[in-house]
């Protein structure tokens, strides 16, 4: 037994966003790595869990979805070690994903303090977009720009946001949206939050598909559960309300630290590739346990 040594045991797998079976697979892998990243962890193995619907579907389709998983966890230096697979009648796929971290530092999604900047590591709007794609509304050009999104590993942010050792917290944005995860972060503390609406990183392409109500229906149940928590102010879009609320695939960081090292972090992030990533906000001390979008 090691004093040094924690383990971070994480799994998640959905059904699939895109059509191409490759590039869900990893889509699928890169979005369950990232509980990992988000933790400030090293992922180190994985295991497959996939439920096929091998009546209906040829076995051509999970031998590619296998491939894509594979080549991103290889892209991520993590070993495949096994798996389980089902049949079911309707396709699942995802990983169990074991990392390592020192148990002093462990990243949760709580612990933000009254003074951190907010950063957000990726744009925000793959879910509208993948709603408009199976509509048949999304540009090729537009789902190319959200698939390099999702398959994007959150490695690199990560490997950056760890030589900080005053983040105060952290989580992956993903199905909650970010208003759901921010509210994680301050829910029953005594912080709240400021959110910059011009400051996040967003597809802006997708405005016109909310304005015509293309919006997941995961979008509608993340606003009625943390609506509550969340005061809108004049100067926010109307429309980016909606998309501060759509449940992202494989989405961004979101990271507390101290202002003044925010905005080397980002600076830094910017430099290493990572363009989108933003400050989008503070923590305050009024009103706690509330999110105010100005």
């Amino acid at each position: 037994m090691r004093e040094d040594l924690a383990i971070i045991q994480t799994l998640d797998f959905f059904t699939p966003i895109v059509d191409d079976p490759y590039t869900f697979g990893q889509v699928a892998a890169a979005n369950s790595l990232s509980d990992v990243y988000a933790m400030g962890g090293v992922p180190i193995t994985a295991m497959n869990i996939i439920c096929f619907p091998i009546n209906t579907m040829k076995i051509d389709i999970l031998r590619e979805i296998l491939l894509g998983g594979l080549d991103k966890m290889r892209e991520a230096g993590v070993l495949l070690v096994g798996g389980h697979s089902v049949e079911d009648d309707e396709l699942k796929y995802g990983l169990s994903v074991t990392g390592t971290i020192h148990p002093d530092r462990v990243l949760l999604n709580r612990g933000a303090r009254v003074g951190d900047a907010l950063i957000l590591t990726k744009p925000l709007g793959t879910g509208i977009i993948n709603t408009a794609l199976k509509g048949h509304l999304a540009s090729e050009a537009l789902v190319e720009k959200a698939i390099r999104c999702m398959t994007e590993l959150n490695k690199k942010a990560a490997d950056l946001m760890t030589q900080f050792p005053t983040v105060h917290a952290c989580t992956d944005v993903t199905g909650f949206g970010l208003l759901g995860h921010a509210a994680e972060m301050i829910e029953g503390s005594d912080v709240g939050m400021v959110i910059r609406s011009a400051s996040v990183p967003v597809f802006h392409e997708i405005k016109e598909f909310v304005e015509m109500g293309i919006m997941p229906g995961g979008l509608n149940r993340n606003r009625k559960f943390r609506m509550e928590m969340v005061d809108i102010g004049p100067n926010c879009l109307p429309w980016l309300v909606d998309v501060f609320f759509d449940p992202q695939t494989s989405g961004g960081l979101l990271i507390a630290m101290p202002s003044k090292e925010a905005e080397v972090l980002v600076n830094k992030m910017h430099d290493k590739g990572i363009q989108d990533a933003a400050v989008i906000g503070e923590v305050v001390t009024e009103p706690k346990g509330k999110i105010i979008v100005s």
